[in-house]
């Protein structure tokens, strides 16, 4: 399911939410526009879990195999301009392909502006951080002794997407629904829509190796877990802005509509 639009309307306009998504896309403008595809930036600035929990290491060997079976030795870098802990923050900002950074921004722009609208422009920007550091943290975790560099902000937009699902447990999204050959546009419950992202980012997680590349899907489920807890958390003591009404009608047809078929 990919969504396309919510049926919560934005009360305030989302600064924060816009401000991170022009940081990564001027990040990776710069990354492109780098030699090798910004290779040097990704291995300096992108979080490599093995430099975080080594940091005394500058070079490892790493042995590969080729495709005729020949076994291969190849000395890996892991020096940064940066401290090993920053580059949990500065990972969060780059990305490792069209498709990557404009899936997460699309992400981050649908759901980003009503938890904003909630949390208000500076907490929003710290649950943001707190949770891509919380999934950075998590992928250390799962796979302490990877040499791979980590890059996205999937795993801060996964935070967002905790927060959603607490805050708007009665929202719909309207999304695109593979359905064999065919595609569908149907209104899909909130709390469901983000339960089946949760639910394969642990199936995925479950499925897949330590010490392989792809998708670090162990960070998703760290920073969706860190969003919905300091949601709930902030939520049960108050520190929540309140819910807002908004004054005139959404500007698109609301999916409890009777009238309209998608």
């Amino acid at each position: 399911m990919f969504p396309l639009w919510d049926d919560v309307p934005s009360l305030r306009v989302p600064f924060v939410s816009y401000t991170l998504i022009a940081a990564c896309v001027i990040a990776f403008l710069i990354q492109m526009s780098a030699p090798q595809g910004g290779e040097q930036i990704v291995r300096e600035f992108g979080m490599i879990p093995l430099r975080v929990t080594h940091p005394a290491e500058r070079q490892i060997i790493v042995e590969t195999q080729t495709q005729n079976g020949r076994r291969h030795q190849e000395v890996l870098d892991l020096t940064s301009p940066i401290p090993p802990l920053v580059t949990l923050l500065t990972c969060m900002f780059l990305h490792g392909g069209l498709m990557h950074i404009v899936g997460n921004m699309w992400f981050l722009f649908i759901f980003g502006d009503n938890v904003e609208d909630r949390f208000g422009h500076v907490g929003f920007a710290l649950m943001y951080l707190i949770s891509g550091l919380a999934a950075g943290v998590m992928h250390i975790l799962a796979d302490s002794t990877s040499f791979i560099p980590t890059i996205g902000a999937s795993g801060a937009i996964a935070g967002v997407m905790g927060a959603y699902m607490w805050l708007h447990p009665h929202a719909s999204v309207m999304s695109l629904v593979p359905l064999g050959v065919f595609s569908r546009l149907m209104p899909v419950p909130a709390p469901l829509f983000l339960g089946i992202w949760f639910a394969f980012q642990i199936f995925s997680g479950i499925q897949t190796e330590p010490g392989g590349g792809g998708v670090a899907w162990w960070a998703h489920v760290g920073g969706f877990v860190a969003g919905l807890g300091m949601t709930a958390g902030l939520y049960y003591l108050g520190g929540l802005n309140p819910q807002l009404k908004s004054t005139t009608p959404a500007t698109y047809p609301r999916y409890g509509d009777p009238r309209r078929r998608w």
